[in-house]
């Protein structure tokens, strides 16, 4: 098992590294005077009148996200895989890499380069709502071809877009429209989402 730690840990390393080749070489061509993780997003949360509302938001926006995609997947289960579907059966020694998966490979890789990265830099030449579906489209479809093609799919495909892409675009939202520009609640959230459902695999 720690052999299997080893190499998650590395596999994650090795994902933010590539997810943050682009931002930072946009950032080290056009602005290198910022600090690089406050350009980012990696800034302390803004708390507002709102908070209640938006813990309440997030919680439902989550819930449905997750029994939806569960629905849909449970539906169409061949050659379709849950999120960390490589710990199935591992058991609670799985656990450390589990943690490693969720908050670094996915939570934090896909985070910084979706919300902290093309959001921001989308939505200051073009504005924030133009910013925030262009990235919750790519992010999307990341997610959904790739099931796609596996299953020669039009549905998987369209789905599997849909529902990662449309909570990609609320997690925008939550970043730009209630936290002040942070990153880092969605970061943990998105971690959490994927803890639990690796997980439910065990």
């Amino acid at each position: 098992m720690i052999a299997f730690f080893i190499s998650e840990l590395l596999s994650a390393l090795l994902q933010v590294s590539l997810f943050s080749i682009i931002p930072f070489l946009w950032w080290l061509v056009s602005a290198r005077k910022e600090n690089f993780f406050h350009w980012l997003g990696f800034l302390k949360p803004e708390r507002n009148a709102l908070f209640r509302q938006t813990v309440m938001l997030t919680v439902l926006a989550t819930v449905a996200y997750g029994m939806l995609t569960t629905l849909f997947i449970n539906s169409f289960s061949e050659g379709i895989t849950e999120a960390g579907s490589q710990f199935a059966g591992k058991g609670v020694s799985a656990v450390p890499a589990v943690l490693i998966y969720a908050y670094i490979q996915t939570g934090l890789a896909e985070e910084l380069l979706f919300r902290g990265f093309l959001l921001k830099r989308i939505s200051s030449k073009f504005g924030f709502y133009a910013g925030n579906t262009i990235q919750a489209l790519i992010f999307g479809a990341v997610h959904g071809i790739p099931f796609g093609l596996i299953t020669g799919s039009v549905t998987v495909t369209v789905i599997l877009t849909v529902l990662p892409g449309a909570f990609g675009w609320f997690e925008g939202w939550l970043n730009e429209k209630r936290l002040g520009g942070s990153i880092i609640p969605c970061w943990l959230l998105h971690g959490t989402v994927n803890l639990i459902a690796a997980c439910l695999q065990l």
